[in-house]
């Protein structure tokens, strides 16, 4: 399966060549309290790596967001397997670019990922991860997803993990 689009925006495969904008994505305070590592070229080089390891491996990883009207990179999102307090989940991430931010873009990517996981997999119910403190993801997991359950993560930290069940999913994006 490929990428999902939307009315507004393509989901690609990162390349080498996004590594600035992806960067970008991370380059005010806020994204950098939840990804203090997003601060080098070699970081975003590692991240775009990462990602297209996940896509030779997974069919999938999290995916470039592109503005249709534009042609800007103005963030990713993507199905990825995570740990979410021990349990192995479709998780669908997403991140945008501060610029980008309160126009609905992560909501509307995140639906189109979530979506596509329910196409692609037989997972029973996909979900998304937030730190507690992490009101924007929040606010867009709200949306995104039926219910919400608290747990600790591995490095000991207090975390969110909103999730949709397949019966309850729509199969709108």
């Amino acid at each position: 399966m490929v990428p999902p689009e939307t009315k507004r925006l393509i989901l690609r495969e990162m390349v080498p060549g996004d590594r600035a904008a992806i960067l970008a994505v991370f380059a005010d305070d806020y994204a950098r309290r939840f990804y203090p590592e997003m601060t080098s070229d070699d970081a975003a080089i590692e991240w775009i790596g990462r990602n297209r390891d996940r896509y030779r491996q997974d069919g999938f990883g999290l995916w470039a967001i592109v503005d249709k009207a534009s042609g800007a990179l103005v963030g990713d999102c993507g199905p990825t397997w995570q740990d979410a307090g021990g349990v192995r989940i479709l998780e669908i991430g997403y991140h945008v670019a501060p610029a980008w931010r309160g126009l609905g873009i992560a909501l509307e990517a995140a639906r189109a990922a979530m979506a596509y996981g329910f196409a692609a997999r037989d997972e029973m119910e996909i979900g998304s991860i937030v730190a507690t403190d992490n009101t924007a993801s929040a606010s867009v997991a709200r949306r995104l997803h039926r219910d919400v359950r608290s747990y600790v993560n591995s490095r000991g930290l207090d975390r969110f993990l909103f999730f949709t069940r397949r019966e309850d999913h729509d199969g709108a994006a």
